[in-house]
């Protein structure tokens, strides 16, 4: 076994950033805390924030009524 090289930390890298980008994107715009989607890196945590974004009512749409 051995350390991983640069190239393999970069491409995980690279992968995080593709899915951590978009989706703080997403949850910034539906109006909450775009930090909240470093939450996925969490596993039970990840299934249950899913759950609440799905059901609770958004502060974007509380701003629309």
């Amino acid at each position: 076994m051995g350390s991983f090289s640069i190239w393999h930390w970069l491409i995980v890298i690279f992968i995080v950033v593709l899915y951590v980008w978009p989706l703080w994107r997403i949850v910034s715009k539906a109006g909450f805390n775009g930090a909240l989607s470093l939450l996925t890196f969490i596993p039970i945590v990840n299934v249950i924030m899913f759950w609440v974004f799905a059901f609770v009512t958004w502060p974007v749409e509380k701003k629309e009524k």
